[in-house]
């Protein structure tokens, strides 16, 4: 199981955050904060280093939204590849 979680929850468990802060900090005032099970597992996931701001730790941790977009972008971009002439696009491998 990956460990993913949205910018929306990381910013709500993270409000009061004094930055800097390290790894540890960050995922004592997640959990202080009732985070759920997946943005906990993300922040445990990242590097044990300290995070300047809220922009380090949203390129450090795993996003599930943008995840989700980039795939379906790479899909779509392969689809419109003609790799296999007579094969339907729904047919495709992706």
């Amino acid at each position: 199981m990956s460990a993913a979680t949205t910018r929306e929850a990381l910013r709500a468990v993270l409000v009061d955050v004094d930055f800097p802060a390290s790894k540890y900090q960050l995922t004592e005032a997640a959990g202080t904060r009732g985070a759920d099970e997946d943005t906990l597992r993300a922040l445990r996931a990242v590097p044990p280093v300290d995070y300047g701001n809220m922009d380090e730790v949203l390129a450090a941790v795993p996003l599930a939204d943008e995840a989700s977009e980039v795939t379906a972008a790479k899909k779509a971009d392969r689809r419109r590849e003609h790799t296999r002439p007579g094969l339907a696009e729904g047919s495709k491998d992706t």
